[in-house]
């Protein structure tokens, strides 16, 4: 039991993330479904480099630089990963006039211009809210942000059914989807770094980042009938800059 639920952890790990793991044995083909419980916590692993690395550099700099080279840190740690799909969401659901049409820009390897918009207003918000906060306060902001984002992917994970069955699909889940008990575990992962916040600040960040996330999850349902891979990527973004401007509004 112990060797499976560390196996769906590296699974999480790798599939998320560039940082380097033992090779996983024995791979199942539901592995990635079933690690989405643990999705938050890798989203809280990525989140604490980049809270040390912006803790580092506000000793040395003030107002936007340590934001920004966190979240640098973070775009590296993770390739890009979420903001691909964020930009490729952007695209699709913008730009596309039909289903297929739509489906066919979201894999598309090009950005337009719906995408780059999406992509500088999205990372230059956060970098304007992180640098409206002391180091200490934006390292605790990043951290719980980081986390929250994941949860919300997996809420939507758990909401939506998935609507891509291309070869190529950045995630084909299992055929029982993800499980509510599996949601459950996702948020005590990843939700409990909101204890170290103000009350307020907690409710706050819960708040804006559920209503940004339902965004573009109500979108993809209605213009493509659920949620493809980028579409988990632009949930995350949005719902991680939600919980940062509510974490922010209460710590500045």
């Amino acid at each position: 039991m112990i060797g499976r639920q560390l196996n769906l952890l590296l699974c999480a790990v790798q599939f998320l993330t560039r940082l380097p793991t033992p090779p996983l044995r024995g791979f199942e083909p539901d592995w990635i479904t079933r690690s989405a419980r643990y999705f938050p916590l890798v989203g809280l692993l990525v989140g604490g480099i980049c809270a040390l690395v912006l803790l580092a550099a506000g000793q040395v700099w003030d107002g936007w630089v340590p934001a920004l080279l966190a979240l640098g840190v973070g775009l590296l740690l993770t390739g890009g990963f979420h903001e691909d799909g964020l930009a490729d969401s952007a695209d699709g659901l913008g730009g596309g006039q039909t289903r297929e049409r739509r489906l066919e820009i979201m894999k598309d390897s090009r950005v337009g211009t719906y995408g780059v918009l999406a992509l500088v207003v999205v990372l230059g918000t956060k970098a304007a809210t992180l640098a409206t906060l002391a180091p200490a306060q934006a390292a605790l902001a990043l951290f719980a942000a980081h986390g929250i984002g994941r949860v919300a992917a997996v809420a939507v994970m758990a909401a939506l059914p998935h609507v891509s069955d291309r070869a190529d699909a950045k995630y084909k889940p299992a055929p029982d989807g993800v499980k509510p008990i599996e949601v459950l575990i996702a948020a005590l992962l990843g939700l409990w770094p909101l204890l170290l916040a103000p009350p307020l600040g907690a409710v706050a960040a819960i708040g804006l980042a559920a209503v940004l996330a339902l965004a573009p999850a109500l979108l993809a349902k209605r213009l493509i009938g659920g949620y493809v891979g980028d579409v988990l990527g632009a949930v995350e973004q949005v719902a991680e800059l939600g919980a940062l401007l509510g974490l922010a509004a209460v710590l500045a």
